[in-house]
């Protein structure tokens, strides 16, 4: 249990890649976008091969050293995406959701309208691989930032659509700030901050 969590080398990333698709296969959210759990699987490990990079260069992948579980915080200010990022984006994720794309690009905005301006870490997204789930490594993963964000007196947010992590990341001092649903039929979403201890 006592793994140490470190900023994923270059070489590292594809292994982040699989571990964050492998802990998405059952998030409301992705499934909602992505019905065929086939076609999720695919698309799960494309989505993040795009994602993981992207994420780097606005902020950090952390990683357990057994790869359990691994996350993506984009740094503060660089929780929106820019202009050339969704450029760079646009065709991989087009080959990757197909005519799912709509479903998905429907989240993202509802994501982006309901996230709060200002300066945070943004945790844009944490996941345990479904064989080490329930031990605890969520938790340590996450802390190992939150602890950055502390030293630097800056705050934490994230969403989540999974009701069963809410109770988890109140543990960890997220405080709920708004919850939404996605228009037309999608998933409800949990906002939540987490003030500088």
């Amino acid at each position: 249990m006592g793994e140490t969590i470190g900023q994923a080398e270059r070489e590292q990333l594809s292994a982040v890649v699989e571990t964050l698709a492998q802990a998405f296969q059952t998030d409301p959210a992705l499934s909602w976008i992505l019905p065929d759990p086939g076609h999720r699987e695919r698309a799960l490990r494309g989505l993040f091969r795009v994602l993981v990079p992207a994420d780097v260069r606005a902020g950090v992948a952390l990683r357990s050293d057994g790869d359990e579980a691994a996350a993506l915080w984009r740094a503060p200010g660089q929780a929106d995406s820019g202009t050339l990022e969704l450029l760079r984006s646009v065709l991989p994720l087009i080959a990757t959701f197909g005519t799912t794309l709509p479903r998905g690009l429907k989240v993202q905005g509802s994501i982006d309208a309901h996230r709060p301006k200002g300066r945070f870490w943004y945790l844009h997204y944490v996941g345990v691989r479904p064989d080490h789930q329930g031990k605890g490594h969520g938790g340590r993963i996450i802390r190992a930032q939150t602890a950055v964000a502390d030293a630097e007196g800056v705050p934490c947010w994230l969403e989540t659509a999974t009701p069963e992590n809410v109770p988890l990341y109140e543990r960890l001092g997220f405080v709920t700030q708004i919850e939404w649903d996605v228009p037309g039929g999608g998933p409800h979403f949990w906002g939540m901050m987490r003030p500088p201890a």
